[in-house]
């Protein structure tokens, strides 16, 4: 990650797509662009976001299912962009995981107030834009962007498949993941491999940050659901 809150807008209306990123470029957020609700999940799981801005008639995969998806793995904030204005909508919106909902034609000041609203009620009491991040008092140290690993002050050394589903546990911690959502937030959709290799790299993931790994204080194991990070 930069030091830069990153936001990524889908709509497949290219005009709207290019104003509303020329705003938010103006007040200083790194912008990602998406036009269609397909090539938005690819990026989710692959990008590190901070706030997605989503419309929900797009081509591929609808804003909806987009938003479901979404919310099956993150708690990222989610703007809903719609020309749909009837309440019924709205509601409909908010229930099944948007955080906020703007109707076309909007205010292009509107929304960036309410993007930077969201931004501030989310992350007011961390960083979300911490490359390192420490744990349990230095007990573990992950550098995100260098890919940097220390237990104890030591440098261990994890495969990338390893490191990103560390990355994708401890980013979203007290969250449970079952084998196949840890897949897609690690790996992303496109990936083909099986998703019982998930507890190959858990088991090995637990051999180099555990100080028990047969009693492991990190990476818990929820019976018949999946795994979540704690520390």
């Amino acid at each position: 990650m930069n030091d830069k809150i990153r936001i990524l807008i889908v709509d497949d209306e290219q005009k709207v797509l290019n104003v509303i990123e020329a705003y938010l470029l103006k007040e200083g957020f790194e912008v990602l662009t998406s036009v269609d609700g397909e090539d938005a999940l690819n990026i989710f799981n692959n990008e590190p976001l901070h706030l997605i801005i989503l419309d929900l008639m797009l081509p591929k995969i609808s804003g909806e299912e987009v938003c479901n998806k979404i919310r099956a793995t993150s708690s990222v904030p989610i703007i809903m962009l719609t020309a749909k204005a009837e309440e019924d909508n709205k509601i409909d919106g908010l229930t099944i995981g948007a955080d906020d909902y703007i109707t076309k034609p909007f205010s292009n000041r509107e929304l960036v107030s309410r993007v930077k609203a969201i931004i501030r009620r989310t992350y007011r009491d961390n960083n979300p834009l911490a490359e390192l991040l420490i744990i349990n008092n230095g007990d573990l140290e992950i550098n995100i962007g260098k890919m940097l690993i220390k237990k104890q002050g030591k440098t261990i050394s994890l495969t990338s498949n390893e490191f990103k589903i560390l990355v994708a546990l401890l980013t979203n911690p007290g969250q449970i993941f079952s084998r196949e959502q840890l897949v897609n937030k690690a790996f992303g959709i496109e990936y083909d491999g099986f998703d019982r290799t998930v507890d190959t790299h858990i088991k090995n993931i637990r051999q180099k940050i555990e100080d028990y790994p047969k009693n492991p204080k990190y990476i818990i194991s929820i019976y018949g659901m999946g795994y979540k990070f704690q520390g």
